[in-house]
Order: structure tokens, then sequence, then C-alpha cells
């Protein structure tokens, strides 16, 4: 086990971007990649968590592009491709040969696709209720159509997120402190973020082809990609179908799952003790198995 080296944060160039970046802790890197709710950003998203990791790993927590104040600028042609992308040139600007990669929604949307991309830049994979799972294969949930219609209809506001959150996001609403909420409120009202949300429904006439790249069941790369890989969905997660999980465990050749009851969308701060314990299991064998 490592000593807890100091918290950094740093503005980082990565091609045509800038992503802030939180780092702490040492040895083997563990990338937290955060969802796409409104008003997210790694270091709150994983606020019960980081800490608790870097005393095991070299923790490495960006801000996704176009959240927090990493550059807002996201491929809406192919949002989840243009991510890995961003996370591939994170790697190289930290000189990260390879990682084990955490997603939680967005993220794990994000952190499979690269490991479709680019299979050799990544060692685990550890998801938590990954987004672009059957997506196409049902409507919405009314927990993602919430999301989605954020900054729609009249525009953002502290009531539509306090109902997504509290209603949709995790499973015991009332747990969530205001002081949260508040917090990813005025995150989620930045200009630059409503001028250009980085997560909205597809739209024109790139809309259909763009669906297609988002549900990554419906791309053959998933059945190659051989990185171990951990599935923690909650069974009573609103926005992405925990029937998401099933699919993954049979479309991938190295998947395990574990689904958390009585928890939400949030598994890594509803359940934190229990996720970390697992995270921290599951990332510690040699990235190489």
């Amino acid at each position: 086990m490592s000593v807890t080296s100091h918290r950094t944060t740093k503005l980082i160039p990565v091609g045509r971007r800038t992503l802030l970046v939180t780092e702490v802790g040492s040895g083997t890197p563990v990338v937290l990649l955060h969802g796409g709710g409104a008003g997210a950003t790694g270091a709150s998203n994983y606020v019960r968590n980081i800490d608790a990791l870097a005393k095991h790993f070299r923790v490495i927590v960006p801000d996704m592009p176009g959240y927090g104040q990493s550059t807002k600028d996201i491929d809406q042609d192919d949002p989840f491709g243009d991510l890995a992308t961003a996370i591939r040139g994170l790697l190289d600007a930290l000189d990260v040969d390879r990682a084990h990669l955490v997603g939680n929604s967005y993220g794990g949307a994000a952190a499979l696709r690269l490991a479709m991309d680019r299979p050799d830049r990544v060692g685990r994979l550890l998801l938590m209720g990954p987004g672009g799972i059957g997506t196409t294969r049902a409507l919405p949930t009314k927990g993602l159509n919430t999301l989605l219609s954020y900054y729609s209809g009249g525009g953002p506001s502290r009531e539509k997120l306090e109902t997504f959150i509290r209603e949709y996001l995790v499973f015991d609403g009332p747990s969530v402190p205001d002081s949260l909420i508040d917090l990813r409120y005025q995150a989620s009202i930045d200009p630059e973020v409503v001028a250009n949300p980085p997560l909205r429904r597809p739209s024109g006439p790139k809309a259909p082809r763009t669906l297609l790249r988002m549900d990554l069941t419906r791309d053959s790369r998933l059945a190659k990609v051989k990185a171990r890989t951990l599935v923690i969905w909650g069974a009573n997660d609103k926005v992405n179908r925990p029937s998401g999980g099933p699919l993954l465990v049979d479309a991938m050749p190295d998947c395990d799952l574990y689904v958390a009851a009585n928890t939400g969308h949030w598994v890594q701060w509803e359940r934190a003790d229990l996720f970390n314990e697992m995270a921290i299991r599951f990332l510690g064998g040699n990235s190489n198995e």
C-alpha cells in the first residue's frame, strides 16, 4: 500500500482542449470518469472515493470535456468517440501508457469506447451503470429524459436539478444534502455550458447515425474487449436500465456483474463503502492479467 500524497489540481492541454485534472496518490494509474448529469465534475462526483482509492493507486480525476473547468467542446456527431479521444490524449499528456478506467454512466460509456478504440491503453474496466448499453432497443427511461431535457423547456433551474437528483439519480433522495445540489446547480448555469450543453438529444440529419454510434452494444468490437471488467449496477437505477448489466456480461468475454440492492444510478456516492472496497480489490491485481 502506498502513502497518499498531496492532492494537485491543474489545467492540462489535451489536443484542441484544456482539461482540469485532479491527481493524488501513487502507483498504478486509475482514471475516474464522471457521469453526464448537469453540473457534474470529476472531484464532486467521486468526493467519497478519491481519498480511499489514493491509498492504493495513482488516482487521476478529470473534468470531462464540456464540464467543470474543462473546455466546453464535444463532437456531438460521435460524443463517446470524442470523449475516448480526450481521455487517450490525457494519458499521453501525463506520460501514462496504460491505466485502469473507472466510469459512471456517461464516463462508463467513454471508458468502454476507449477500450474498443485503443485496447492497448486500458488495463481493467470498472463500470457503474454505464451509458450506451442497449440504448436503441427501447425508449429512454424517465430519468434519462429528465436529464436530457434539463437545458430545454425554459432552461435550467435548481428545481429541475433537484428533481433529477432526488427522484432519479439516487435511491434515497433525502440523503443528498442541499449543499451538493447547490454546487451542481451553480456549475450547470455556467454561460458556456448553457450555450453548448455537453449532453443532449441527437438532432438533425445525422441523428440516426449518432444514435447507433452511441449504442455500444451495436458495435461488434464489444465482443473483442479483453480487459477484465467489473460492472456494478444499482438495482433501482432509473436513468440507465439495470438490464444493461446482463447485456454486457453476454457480450464481453471477461465481464462480471454485481447488482447493488436499494441503490440508484450513483453507486459510488450512495454505496461508497461497498464501492471503494470492491474497486480496491478489483483494481489491485496485475493490470496485465
